[in-house]
């Protein structure tokens, strides 16, 4: 009978509820996403900027070819690669934590869509900007610590949102590698239990709870960072 919702008070057999096992699996998955979201912010923001640098070829060369690797090839088959071949290949790297390589995973998969958004948040700029910042003597570090890229993040946000939330639902490919998340937690139980429409929806309600969430987080600091005069085209930036 569809509706048995007792099913997550029943012992999965490891003398825990599979309300318990629920919630540590949901607790795998906002771990996978958070940590992987940081990974590919920071490298999404290091190699989208070195594909703006001026007169730096070489860089612009190695962002590049990041860019266009980790955006190629397909999110499962590098989990694969990560947590499969590389530790064939690397001895040392089978040292390594299943955790940590799905992270790199993500992490490194993520970051070249967020460089994409980044060079093009940086393009967006008036020239005039960098120009300002090396008329009062900055260097091009300084130009692009200080002028550039707040003002590129700030236009960048809005698409920075979505991904942050396509990051959280491409989380799930972990269960490929045996990582204890929630769509793990799901095909074990309902296999187990035989009430899959029961967990199948409350999996559903709470990877929509945090895609929410994750859109009222980010909307929030879209408000506090935004510009006030400053609109961008297509409706990103607000104004009074």
């Amino acid at each position: 009978m569809v509706g048995d919702w007792q099913v997550f008070l029943q012992d999965d057999g490891s003398g825990r509820t599979y309300l318990s096992w629920m919630m540590d699996a949901w607790g795998w998955t906002l771990s996978v996403a958070g940590c992987s979201w940081v990974i590919a912010v920071v490298m999404g923001a290091l190699m989208g900027t070195l594909r703006t640098l001026p007169n730096s070829p070489w860089l612009v060369r190695l962002a590049n070819c990041w860019v266009e690797l980790f955006r190629n090839i397909p999110i499962l088959v590098q989990l694969f690669l990560w947590y499969f071949v590389l530790p064939k290949i690397f001895p040392a790297m089978q040292a390594i934590p299943g955790f940590l390589l799905v992270v790199f995973g993500l992490g490194f998969f993520t970051s070249a869509r967020i460089a994409e958004q980044v060079r093009a948040g940086v393009q967006a700029l008036p020239k005039g900007q960098r120009y300002a910042g090396m008329a009062v003597g900055f260097t091009t570090f300084q130009t692009y610590r200080y002028v550039i890229l707040p003002m590129a993040f700030r236009i960048i946000l809005p698409p920075l949102t979505s991904e942050s939330m396509n990051l959280l639902k491409n989380s799930s490919v972990a269960f490929a590698v045996s990582i204890a998340e929630l769509t793990f937690f799901f095909t074990q139980a309902a296999e187990e239990t035989s009430r899959g429409v029961e967990i199948f929806v409350v999996v559903t309600l709470l990877y929509a709870a945090s895609a929410f969430a994750v859109n009222r987080v980010m909307a929030f600091v879209e408000k506090k960072l935004q510009i006030p005069g400053f609109i961008v085209a297509g409706g990103t930036g607000g104004g009074h």
